[in-house]
């Protein structure tokens, strides 16, 4: 009998080891210099049958571009938040999607654009809101990050701050795109309840639904190191300086080394009253959620019944990629080292 504690403890001890062996494998699993990016151009009413062939390609094609942009950044031994800023200024410098060139416009006739980045190594970030005439707000927001002690700067004194450290900056008439242009018009002539979960098509050109568009980037490099960043223009005929999800470090914009990064698209309201991308970070850490069970407790059991629609990209801390939405499409697309790589539009795969 006596034999018998003693046997217990053994026992224990062995399992004890055996679990710490697997735990330790797991913070391990990431493979040695290994890296990869995710990347979104927006959520909302994106069916197939909104689209031609030709802006399928378009579409498609501008995705693959700004992947490969943050990828031999990777590729070449650079860090992650210099790979994800390369990545979302070739989508910026796009009219595809409602971020710099792209951005829709407000009541007044001028866009507004938010951008944010954040280092999941130092959990540094920087954020802007509401500025016109940045040519690339994800590099304002980069600046923030870098060059001051904040984290966020709006409108005017985001701009003076840009412009001292030589960012870009245009006159309004470079965001003029006249599918934008139709877009608010459509919206301005048409009564509240009809604007609700639409869409529009003007000259056979897809008008996306006022409330969804953003471009995001995540990425892990070979150091480990992940970055994730989010620029936007905002909602369509959006009015009195309105600023969503996107500055809002943890809401639109989240990236922990020791979890995830998180770009998020949507109604941003939500996301903002959500904390949508610390929440899906904190169930990771806290409870032991799955990347894939934290997005969809976040996107489906908290955001959708609020009335809240949208999507999320995440790439984890062993350089795994995943992502959902619960609105009818998402631009989305990966790459990694493995040589692993995809872009998709429509249904959910994920």
């Amino acid at each position: 009998m006596k034999k018998l504690p003693l046997l217990l403890i053994t026992l224990l001890f062995i399992i004890s080891c055996k679990e710490a062996t697997t735990n330790k494998n797991n913070e391990l699993k990431r493979e040695p210099n290994s890296f990869a990016i995710v990347i979104h151009g927006g959520a909302g009413g994106i069916k197939k049958e909104y689209f031609t062939e030709a802006q399928q390609t378009a579409y498609t094609q501008k995705l693959q571009e700004a992947l490969n942009a943050g990828y031999v950044v990777l590729e070449n031994d650079g860090i992650s938040l210099d790979a994800i800023q390369a990545a979302i200024n070739i989508m910026e410098d796009s009219p595809l999607f409602n971020a710099g060139k792209g951005a829709v416009y407000n009541s007044d006739g001028n866009q507004e654009m938010d951008a944010a980045i954040m280092d999941g190594n130092t959990l540094n970030a920087g954020a802007i809101a509401g500025v016109n005439h940045i040519k690339n707000p994800i590099l304002a927001a980069r600046m923030v990050m870098d060059s001051s002690k904040h984290v966020l700067l709006s409108g005017k004194g985001a701009e003076i701050m840009a412009a001292k450290y030589g960012i870009e900056m245009v006159d309004s008439s470079y965001f003029f795109t006249e599918k934008r242009m139709n877009q608010l018009k459509k919206l301005q002539g048409k009564e509240k309840t009809e604007l609700d979960h639409t869409a529009f098509l003007i000259k056979n050109e897809l008008i996306d639904d006022h409330k969804y568009g953003t471009v995001g980037a995540v990425a892990i490099d070979k150091n480990g190191n992940i970055a994730s960043g989010t620029s936007t223009g905002g909602m369509t005929n959006k009015k009195y300086g309105r600023i969503g999800d996107v500055p809002i470090i943890g809401a639109g914009t989240y990236a922990n080394n020791l979890t995830c990064g998180i770009s998020a698209t949507g109604t941003g309201e939500y996301f903002i009253r959500t904390v949508a991308a610390h929440e899906v970070s904190s169930l990771i850490k806290f409870k032991g959620y799955s990347p894939s069970e934290a997005l969809h407790e976040v996107l489906f059991n908290q955001i959708g019944p609020l009335g809240g629609e949208g999507g999320m990209i995440l790439l984890d801390k062993n350089g795994e990629v995943f992502w959902d939405f619960n609105s009818s499409g998402m631009f989305r697309g990966y790459k990694k080292s493995t040589g692993e790589s995809k872009v998709e539009m429509f249904a959910k795969t994920n």
